[in-house]
């Protein structure tokens, strides 16, 4: 972490939290918000399980949610306690980690309306919480944030923040930075008008509600403020739609967030516009599949960057922004990295959003390259879609993306270079025109999917974001859908859709251990130091998501789940079934 994010954790603890020293999540091997730190980089300075000895991994400790929906996310510890959000029902759990067998300190059972079950996009999953000054903080599928208290395991505080009726849901993980909890909504693909909401951390009160699309007044980009190295008129949020249109584009808010406390600058991504078929929204659609960067006290806009302009495959740019300093042309530059949809991976000057490089990390066949003059990819015409054209076959990426965005990257500052799950999939696209009913789906494409080049339909690669490129890859028979834990160890680890938990070397990509947990892992592995003074690593299994609506034959308690597999991936239900489970693992003798 920066040196300002220290200081914002020892004010805390100089303020009398008795918790907040968790904050900083440094040395002390808490894990305290998605992504360990507020870079991003999901990196863990602990090395105890090294290369040489992670062989010796044991689960420890298993533990069944009792859901069946997919595990995305990640658990939390802070202090010697790990709290666990389950898909929905969102239920909250507290283990006490000091005693044998770690027994539930508490449980939250919220009373989360069923109905949004069946609006949201993709499985009633949720991306899980953020710890801060004594609270777990997190988003209930329905459209609620809540703060729960550390100690009783009591509700803090609770505020509705989106509107089910227009297609809002919220798996989105909340962040928080200087007592502002930042969230958004899902719903691209209901035609939302997507933003994102500061929320006071003491009171959960609305402080500013910021759009992604709409006039400069409602996107709170002051004159003056912003600073965009592309993109510099006034309300392109409005002029690059037909006229209204901005108002139903989606743009959500689904995915990762980061925080540079030297800038003051929070960034995430944004989503797709809608519909899908292009041809219904003429324009750029800004700032939809875009990067955006705010002031947390006010949701102030000082930058946007679109990736993909006029977006035609449902490449949302929701993904995770890692911060990282690297030595580009010989000059140490405060970047911004980012694994689009797109298929490209971008690293960003993260002050103004000038492209610094942008290379394919997969096959890329919609576009040639990104013109980092002006910012915008140079398309390959014959990859266009839109209702008139008919079927548009062999689009690489798909559009569950290059990488999806629900499994997060993660960097080492051992080797400096980012760990990246990646899908090989390409797809014909179908778009035909549709109409916005509120709180229906808004899409308008038929999509089938099939295996990229090779024949394997992912792969887990390293990639140096200096120069853009693959250092190292390990081809995986199915999409990588599983977050990345990198650890000073110099060990990297992550999952896969087949039920298995791996860990490899950082610096050669060697296999080095796997075991089998029994589900699909399509959520975040952590490392944390126990009460004993040992290292572990926890990771959610339970195959969901996109896999849960494409694969069908994965849940075994449904007699009337009779969907066929998805044409690209038949077998899948071979090797997993649908299934909650929390696994610890430690060094064995």
């Amino acid at each position: 972490m920066g040196k300002g994010a220290g200081a914002l954790a020892l004010l805390f603890v100089t303020l009398g939290s008795r918790h907040a020293r968790a904050q900083d999540a440094g040395e002390d091997g808490q894990w305290t918000m998605p992504a360990r730190d507020y870079a991003a980089t999901r990196y863990s300075p602990l090395a105890r399980i090294g290369v040489a000895n992670v062989g010796r991994l044991r689960p420890v400790w298993t533990f069944s949610t009792g859901v069946l929906g997919g595990h995305e996310g990640q658990p939390l510890v802070v202090g010697h306690t790990l709290y666990v959000v389950t898909p929905y029902p969102n239920v909250l759990y507290a283990f006490d980690l000091t005693k044998p067998d770690y027994p539930l300190k508490w449980k939250y059972r919220p009373d989360v309306d069923p109905n949004a079950v069946g609006i949201a996009c993709c499985d009633a999953i949720n991306r899980g919480a953020f710890y801060a000054e004594g609270k777990i903080v997190y988003n209930l599928l329905d459209g609620r944030t809540v703060a729960i208290d550390t100690a009783t395991g009591k509700e803090v505080w609770q505020t509705k923040i989106a509107d089910l009726s227009q297609g809002e849901t919220t798996p989105v993980a909340p962040f928080i930075v200087k007592r502002r909890v930042i969230v958004g909504a899902s719903g691209g693909e209901f035609g939302i008008h997507g933003w994102v909401k500061g929320l006071d951390l003491r009171t959960g009160r609305i402080a500013w509600t910021a759009y992604n699309m709409g006039p400069d007044s409602e996107m709170l980009a002051w004159p003056g403020t912003v600073r965009s190295f592309y993109g510099k008129q006034k309300d392109l949020g409005v002029t690059t739609w037909p006229k209204g249109a901005w108002a139903h584009g989606g743009g959500p808010v689904w995915g990762w967030m980061s925080y540079d406390p030297r800038l003051d600058l929070v960034f995430y991504g944004v989503g797709n516009p809608g519909p899908y078929n292009p041809e219904q929204r003429p324009g750029d659609n800004k700032w939809t599949a875009s990067v955006l960067a705010r002031r947390p006290d006010d949701g102030a806009l000082l930058w946007a960057y679109q990736f993909t302009p006029h977006d035609s495959w449902d490449y949302d740019a929701t993904a995770e922004m890692i911060l990282a300093d690297l030595v580009l042309g010989g000059e140490e530059r405060n970047v911004l990295v980012h694994f689009d949809k797109n298929g490209f991976a971008y690293t960003l000057d993260r002050a103004t959003g000038e492209v610094l490089v942008a290379e394919p990390f997969v096959p890329v066949s919609w576009a040639t390259r990104v013109d980092r003059a002006s910012g915008r990819p140079v398309i390959d015409s014959t990859k266009l879609t839109g209702a008139s054209r008919g079927n548009v076959k062999d689009i690489c990426p798909s559009l569950e993306g290059g990488k999806t965005p629900a499994a997060p990257a993660a960097y080492s500052a051992r080797t400096k270079l980012f760990y990246v799950p990646t899908n090989n999939l390409c797809m014909d696209y179908e778009a035909v025109s549709v109409t916005r009913i509120a709180g229906t789906p808004f899409i308008g494409a038929n999509t089938p999917y099939h295996a990229g080049p090779g024949g394997h339909m992912g792969a887990f690669i390293a990639w140096d974001a200096a120069r853009g490129r693959t250092v190292w890859a390990i081809e995986e028979p199915y999409p990588v859908w599983s977050g990345v834990l990198a650890t000073a160890g110099n060990v990297v680890f992550y999952g896969t859709l087949d039920g298995w938990f791996k860990a490899v070397d950082a610096t050669t990509g060697r296999p080095l251990w796997k075991f089998k947990v029994g589900s699909g892992v399509v959520g975040n592995p952590i490392a944390y130091t126990g009460p004993d003074g040992k290292q572990y690593v926890a990771v959610y299994a339970g195959i969901g998501g996109d896999w849960f609506l494409l694969a069908g034959d994965v849940r075994s308690d449904d007699p009337s789940d009779v969907r066929p597999p998805a044409d690209f991936m038949r077998d899948i239900a071979r090797h997993t079934s649908q299934g909650g489970m929390v696994w610890l693992f430690g060094l064995g003798p």
